[in-house]
């Protein structure tokens, strides 16, 4: 083999490195996530079927393994969705979702607590939001928080997510009791809410109930609606597996006031996720929130000056 072949080969697999490199890190640099406590794995699934109900969207929701898994449908006609049976004070809150593969911008997948139809005027909220992209497969995670009714101050943080979530199962997580809430992705925190005194007027503090829906965000989702929905595509499904629904339940005869937690049907003197290990997050914890928001994290209210002429307090703080 002469000289010049070998370097015309070599440049040949360089090209090739190059252009498979450029394929899977479209988005930006391919970071190795860390390794974290397994939180996950410390609440047991439960079917689907056993706690939530539907929601919206009937005939697009489809019940799979004894309703250990589900599917939600977005299509021409209309989205889905379930809502859990109970409400609860806090708890730890968790579901495996595959998204929907192709071109889906403007297709909104949500896996939430609220309670905006019990305080439709001074409501709470804790938000996971996939957004469509009008890229292939290049979904982007939101989060958001509303407490007491603060809905003109969003509070929203966008993530590029560090896989591709149309290809597997990944775990979309909300830790929530009185220290703070923790979203977490695979286990993996990437946003804390710490309450104190300068949080405490908008942190979420009723009863809520579980969230998940599928719906056409095309208004709003990918950059005001330049990209809506694209029926073309559709149904788009989302497939959610090993839910988790652990926490202090309110009383179907009590009032909004915590006082004894029920779960299981067991009185309880406290919160399940109120114990010493759930005050705070962990070093190892930590150092995952610090890879996630400074590897993945694009969007930030506490830096959107354009919209906040003054910052809200806790970006202050």
């Amino acid at each position: 083999m002469t000289f010049l072949h070998q370097k015309f080969l070599l440049s040949c697999l360089f090209m090739s490195i190059i252009s498979q490199l450029s394929k899977v890190s479209s988005r930006g640099p391919i970071y190795k996530p860390p390794s974290v406590e397994q939180l996950t794995n410390r609440f047991p699934s439960t079917p689907f079927s056993g706690k939530m109900s539907t929601f919206f969207g009937a005939s697009n929701i489809h019940m799979k393994n004894n309703g250990s898994y589900a599917d939600i449908i977005l299509d021409k006609k209309t989205g889905s969705g379930l809502v859990s049976k109970d409400r609860y004070h806090h708890g730890f809150f968790s579901a495996a979702i595959k998204l929907p593969m192709g071109d889906t911008s403007g297709v909104v997948l949500a896996f939430y607590m609220s309670n905006s139809d019990v305080f439709p005027n001074n409501h709470d909220e804790i938000d996971f939001e996939l957004l469509g992209h009008e890229k292939r497969r290049q979904w982007v995670l939101q989060t958001n928080i509303y407490g007491n009714g603060s809905v003109k101050t969003g509070r929203e943080e966008k993530f590029y997510l560090w896989f591709d979530p149309t290809q597997e199962f990944h775990q979309y997580s909300m830790l929530w009791n009185t220290h703070h809430i923790v979203f977490l992705v695979d286990n993996i925190p990437i946003r804390e809410v710490i309450y104190n005194q300068v949080s405490s007027s908008v942190y979420p503090s009723k009863p809520m109930s579980l969230y998940t829906t599928i719906w056409d965000g095309s208004q709003w989702a990918t950059h005001g609606g330049k990209y809506p929905v694209n029926y073309k595509y559709a149904p788009f499904v989302a497939s959610l597996g090993e839910l988790k629904a652990e926490g202090c339940l309110m009383s179907k005869t009590n009032s909004t006031s915590p006082g004894s937690c029920l779960k299981s049907s067991t009185l309880l003197t406290s919160d399940p996720v109120e114990g010493d290990e759930y005050i705070k997050l962990t070093s190892q914890q930590t150092a995952g929130l610090k890879w996630a928001r400074s590897k993945h994290m694009f969007y930030s209210y506490c830096k959107d000056t354009s919209r906040y002429k003054v910052l809200p307090p806790e970006c202050r703080a």
